[in-house]
């Protein structure tokens, strides 16, 4: 995997575009006029464990009909300015869907498979919360 940043000159001077070597790219601004670099890696984090939860779920043969990700997350005061505790509920949705097995969907990716979360839990408190609706 490779990507290039590439810094966007203009009036505030901190817009950088990103470009993945298989062509997606991304546009962040450190000034924050538009998506910041640690509202993307928050958002990262939500979407890499919603991936693994969905995917967990749909395994187990359960009949999720949406899965939505709700993150909350504190930042140290002083530079630099990491986070420091990030918490995501999952609002899950379906029919008869066992609340055991969502439960479990949710501890395995915090646990095993989200890598942006793992790449964290070192430095950053990261809790899970989940609600079951029809």
């Amino acid at each position: 995997m490779k990507a290039e940043i590439t810094w966007q000159p203009s009036e505030h001077g901190l817009a950088f575009d990103g470009v993945m070597d298989d062509g997606k790219t991304i546009s962040l601004d450190g000034s924050g006029n538009d998506l910041s670099p640690m509202q993307a890696v928050l958002i990262s984090v939500g979407a890499c464990s919603s991936v693994d939860v969905v995917e967990i779920m749909r395994k187990a043969r359960q009949p999720i009909e949406s899965c939505i990700c709700r993150l909350e997350a504190t930042r140290a005061d002083s530079p630099p300015r990491v986070f420091a505790s990030i918490h995501a509920h999952y609002e899950v949705s379906g029919k008869q869907i066992n609340e055991k097995h969502l439960a479990r969907a949710v501890q395995l990716s915090c646990e095993k498979y989200c890598s942006v979360m793992l790449m964290l839990n070192a430095k950053v408190a990261i809790t899970t919360s989940f609600g079951l609706s029809e």
